[in-house]
Order: structure tokens, then sequence, then C-alpha cells
């Protein structure tokens, strides 16, 4: 769940040294729906689009994050 960790591994798998022609992969340990109230840990939101609702709450739920960083 963070970009910046994510983003790190990827550049260290397709660096020009990485690439010897083996295939690669990137595993993550993810959590589904992390930081919006009702879809984390919820497998049943696993691609499913929210409502307009749901999108609101699920929006409100982001920004708060972003706003505590």
């Amino acid at each position: 769940n963070s970009m910046e960790e994510t983003v790190e591994v990827l550049d260290k798998c397709y660096a020009p040294e990485a690439q010897n022609g083996n295939p690669k992969a990137l595993i993550g340990a993810t959590v589904k729906g992390k930081g919006v109230s009702f879809m984390e840990n919820q497998v049943g939101w696993h691609g499913v689009a929210p409502n307009d609702e749901q999108y609101e709450i699920a929006m409100a739920d982001l920004n708060k994050i972003l706003a505590e960083k």
C-alpha cells in the first residue's frame, strides 16, 4: 500500500542491469479498499464500483488520509 515502495521495486526490476531475460513478478501483500471505511478488507468490493453516495464517502475518507500526510 506504499506507492513509494512499489515504484522503487519496479524501478529495480526494470533497470537495465536487471534485464537479463528472466521473467519478473511483483507480489504485494495489499489490503483491499485500504483507507475507505466501508471497503477495507471487504472482499465483496473487489471489482465492484460504488454508487454515487458511496463514492462521495470513499473520496472523503481518502482525502482525509491525504490531508494527514
